[in-house]
């Protein structure tokens, strides 16, 4: 709670002083110049509803989401001793890292995987594939939910969605105050908007939100790291770097969209732009950062 407090008043602080800035480089002052009525706080507040509002509208909806998506069924009452063994283990795992009980699921895929998703870390959701109970030993199973259940008690879902806001809400203002000089200043519309605007807005939107998705991965992919340290913690480093190393060798297939950046896998080494837009590090990476105790 104390990480998530700190981090919003980070961001409003950002906004301030993006508004701040705004002012004493006079973009308010052309824009009036011009005849633009352009109140930067009231843009400022829209963008921050509509960023953040989508953003936590979809981590609200989470769990719901991934369970429609994947077809995850919840073992409320397990039917076989792998079922009592994964609820047990993930029972015994959130107790040490001091969070509620998730809901523990498996979804039918012949891919090892594995994810972890919710909006409060004492109500998450915990899911592993056929593929992975089929695939994995259970010394290496351990150490995936371990990595689960560590990204839950880090409140990475929530950390991630407050992210994802933060950006969105940069890019709908500065997309629309793009959109504001180009169809004023350019095409001189004196009354309401003209097509311009709305043009630029879409086009510097799209860019801009590009841009913005490269911060949401370095986060990302930083907090595989430490989710494998925690799985580590809870299970074992020897076990997290077999499971690890397991992964590299199965080359699982992507979670949808939605759910990538909640999955235990990741791609393989990538260079270049391609890098920038990965949500995971390449698993040899985690398994370097593994061996050396970071």
């Amino acid at each position: 709670m104390k990480r998530i407090a700190l981090f919003l008043i980070t961001n409003l602080a950002i906004v301030l002083v993006l508004s701040i800035v705004l002012r004493l480089l006079g973009v308010d002052r052309i824009l009036d110049a011009e005849g633009v009525d352009l109140d930067l706080g009231a843009l400022l507040v829209f963008a921050a509803v509509i960023g953040f509002g989508g953003a936590l509208i979809s981590l609200a909806l989470s769990k719901w989401t991934a369970k429609r998506m994947t077809g995850a069924r919840v073992i409320d009452s397990p039917r076989d001793q792998t079922e009592v063994w994964l609820v047990e283990t993930v029972r015994r795992q959130a107790q040490a890292a001091g969070i509620g009980m998730p809901e523990v699921a498996i979804y039918d895929a012949p891919d090892v995987n594995a994810f972890a998703t919710g909006m409060n870390r004492n109500s998450a959701l915990v899911a592993v594939s056929s593929g992975l109970l089929r695939g994995m030993t259970r010394d290496e199973a351990e150490a995936v939910l371990g990595h689960e259940v560590s990204h839950v008690a880090n409140g990475d879902m929530v950390t991630l969605a407050l992210i994802q806001g933060v950006v969105n809400t940069f890019v709908i203002f500065i997309s629309r105050v793009i959109g504001h000089l180009i169809d004023r200043l350019v095409f001189k519309t004196e009354r309401g908007h003209g097509p311009a605007f709305f043009i630029t807005s879409i086009v510097a939107q799209l860019v801009l939100g590009i841009l913005a998705s490269i911060i949401v991965m370095w986060f990302s992919r930083q907090r595989e790291f430490r989710a494998d340290a925690g799985g580590a913690t809870l299970a074992g480093r020897e076990k997290m770097i077999a499971a690890l190393e397991r992964l590299a060798g199965a080359k699982p297939e992507p979670l949808p969209d939605q759910l990538a950046a909640f999955g235990i896998a990741g791609g393989g080494l990538a260079a270049g732009l391609k890098r920038l837009f990965m949500t995971h590090p390449p698993l040899e990476e985690r398994i370097a950062a593994l061996k050396a105790g970071r």
